[in-house]
């Protein structure tokens, strides 16, 4: 069967436009294929910065032959009390070009209606190609389009050439004045002398001899493997960095790795500072060893390194950027922290929660508050961390290199004689910073990370910037996730609600929602963020939901929570426990009462589960205080067989109004024991 290879050839189009483009193009045309009743193999995309590649195999070379049933008018709109058709009638025969007398009739879900079968005779596969193939490259999604000449349509970049070879043969079509046509062309320095191909095995051989490899996961494994020889080759090797590697990937059509050097000196520079300089600004791999950089780096060139003019003009320009880094180094080192920190009266964090200073003082308020009850023993050097955590944010080397923020603040607090303590909380509490990323190790910089979190979640709320949708300017969930993360990680018994509490007194003189507000949209953001958690760690969605409906204490009780719930579930008794809860709590009202008055039990099943309630209601909650509810939730189970008895033969809506609300005590009383561990109406029942 039929293949078809679609290249469109452009200017260079930007390394992270390229991988989207590629998935769309492999999407749209598969979908066009299904959409068009042809039968073809699956989409396999290929592409560097000067060509997007489809290879489409085993294609149908013409549409099946199809009968189509089209629905018209309401058989009552369509004939007369005569039964002559009408006008709609005819007007739809003579659209649908079938005759009168062919249309029939046909029930359906508004009522009987006619129809006109209309055979559609398959089109040959290459016109419907040529007629789809320019809108498939109009609707290749880009963050930002371009447009040239006197062309209308917007592209990443400047489209070159377009190459379309369906059947070996090149298809007929015209975009935006440029000819389809079986012709591409070489590497632009290396060979861009013009090629023409008629299948895959051609094109691929063509590409090769013309020094474009055009396969992305081929340059990859390339550039993996001349990277760390060239390491090697010095005594060091390079850290897997899936980031810069994706981007260098789409770089280069022709990928060839060169290794640099730079001046020792530079190695007295945070580290930090020199791997943001060589990767997020040239590119460039650092090589490592033994934990520690080595002056050296490695550039992915575009062109074969025949002479030395690549590498020495890579070392020149890295060199221009460490004497930058330097010169901002140096000239922050001469500013007194304090002076950073005054400076930040000047910094607007939030229109309405003001300036960063006075972030800063929220986050010290905090970090005192939440220390003194959590690890007293941090809370001094906490303190100091947090009143010059955001020191840095008014450096020369966070302007130019943002990406340091809290890493530069530790080595300037290090430079000015801070404890080790205070400059390592600084540096960590960013952290988590990303997905993947670690909470920060120690407790001083887990406190100061918590509080700056917590601050700009509670203040954004307070203000009325709460997440909605994929709306989330300040990052609040990532803020939340990287709370609960921190407090787990630390194992912190950290009462949530008073946690909020505290966040919320000291944004209390800025706010615009009440405090209840504030307190219910924060729950919210913080139970989806641990219902997120939950799912990742692979417990079941209904023992989170079941847990997380009762509210949070603590993050750590929520998870030992969900994970004792989860085990009970594969219990051969669990099933049989939640039951008797549904039964309990789906009787009761809102209006009663706590009180159990001994005297009105008169069924001898009422007696005996009042009775089997007194016997286990201590060992539960002591169990549930001691934070072991895997023996909580076991020691309730001994009440499920008198929950049964006294459901099979006690009437609970009685006249006996005293009665009644005596057997509705004593229920409300027994549901009180699964209350601060689950909600059990919301597991799902296999039985269900």
């Amino acid at each position: 069967m039929p293949d078809l290879i679609f290249e469109i050839g452009t200017e260079e189009i930007p390394a992270g436009y390229i991988p989207p483009a590629l998935t769309a193009l492999s999407k749209n045309l598969a979908e066009f294929f299904e959409k068009n009743r042809l039968q073809a193999g699956a989409p396999q995309t290929m592409g560097t910065p000067r060509r997007l590649v489809v290879y489409v195999p085993d294609i149908e070379v013409r549409q099946k032959d199809v009968v189509a049933t089209h629905h018209g008018p309401n058989v009552k709109v369509a004939y007369d009390a005569d039964g002559n058709p009408t006008k709609a009638a005819l007007g739809f025969a003579r659209g649908k070009g079938v005759a009168v007398a062919d249309l029939i009739k046909e029930k359906t879900a508004k009522g009987e209606v006619i129809a006109a079968r209309v055979e559609q005779i398959g089109q040959p596969t290459a016109k419907i190609l040529s007629d789809y193939l320019p809108q498939l490259i109009k609707d290749l999604p880009f963050p930002k389009k371009m447009r040239w000449s006197d062309r209308s349509l917007g592209f990443a970049r400047p489209i070159h050439w377009i190459a379309t070879v369906f059947d070996g043969k090149p298809l007929v079509f015209e975009f935006e004045g440029i000819a389809n046509g079986d012709t591409s062309y070489g590497h632009r320095f290396l060979k861009p002398q013009a090629f023409r191909f008629d299948s895959l095995k051609t094109y691929l051989k063509k590409c090769d001899s013309h020094f474009v490899m055009v396969d992305p996961e081929a340059r990859r494994t390339q550039i993996k493997e001349q990277v760390q020889a060239l390491a090697k080759a010095v005594g060091g090797t390079v850290e897997e960095d899936r980031e810069l590697l994706d981007t260098v990937v789409h770089l280069v059509e022709y990928p060839v790795a060169i290794r640099g050097e730079f001046d020792k000196k530079y190695l007295a520079l945070p580290a930090e500072l020199l791997v943001i300089t060589m990767k997020h600004h040239q590119k460039y791999f650092p090589v490592w060893a033994d934990g520690k950089l080595l002056p050296y780096f490695i550039t992915i060139s575009n062109m074969k390194a025949d002479g030395p003019e690549i590498q020495q003009g890579n070392q020149r320009v890295l060199k221009a950027r460490l004497e930058d880094a330097r010169f901002f180094y140096d000239a922050d080192k001469k500013r007194k922290l304090e002076d950073f920190v005054e400076s930040l009266q000047g910094v607007v964090f939030q229109k309405d929660l003001g300036t960063s200073y006075e972030k800063v003082e929220r986050i010290v308020a905090l970090v005192v508050d939440l220390g003194n009850r959590w690890c007293p023993e941090d809370v001094k050097i906490a303190e100091r961390a947090a009143r010059l955590c955001k020191a840095d944010l008014n450096s020369q080397m966070v302007y130019e290199f943002p990406e340091l923020q809290g890493v530069m603040g530790g080595y300037y607090a290090r430079h000015a004689g801070e404890e080790e303590g205070v400059a390592l909380a600084i540096q960590e509490h960013y952290q988590p910073a990303f997905a993947g990323d670690a909470p920060p190790v120690t407790r001083p910089g887990a406190l100061v990370a918590l509080a700056d979190k917590l601050d700009t979640i509670v203040g954004c709320i307070s203000v009325g910037l709460i997440p909605s949708g994929s709306e989330d300017p300040y990052a609040l969930r990532r803020h939340a996730l990287g709370i609960i993360q921190i407090v787990l990680a630390h194992g912190w018994q950290a009462d949530f609600d008073r946690m909020i509490t505290s966040a919320i007194e000291a944004v209390a003189q800025k706010a615009k929602l009440s405090q209840e507000e504030i307190r219910r949209h924060t729950l919210d953001l913080f139970s989806q963020r641990l219902k997120f958690l939950l799912t990742g760690e692979d417990y079941p969605y209904d023992a989170i939901d079941a847990v997380l409906s009762t509210g949070i204490d603590t993050f750590k009780n929520v998870r030992d929570k969900v994970a004792a719930l989860s085990d009970m579930k594969q219990q051969p008794y669990f099933e049989t426990l939640a039951t008797a809860f549904k039964r309990v709590v789906s009787i009761l009202t809102d209006d009663v009462t706590t009180a159990v008055d001994p005297k009105l039990l008169k069924e001898p099943a009422e007696k005996a589960l009042h009775a089997k309630y007194l016997e286990i209601r201590s060992p539960v909650q002591n169990f549930v205080n001691q934070h072991d509810y895997a023996l909580a939730l076991a020691t309730i189970v001994e009440i499920k067989d008198s929950v049964d008895a006294f459901f099979d033969t006690v009437m609970v809506n009685v006249e006996d109004a005293a009665l009644q609300k005596n057997r509705m005590a004593l229920l409300y009383s027994i549901s009180q024991l699964f209350t601060p561990l689950a909600d059990f109406s919301r597991i799902v029942l296999k039985k269900s």
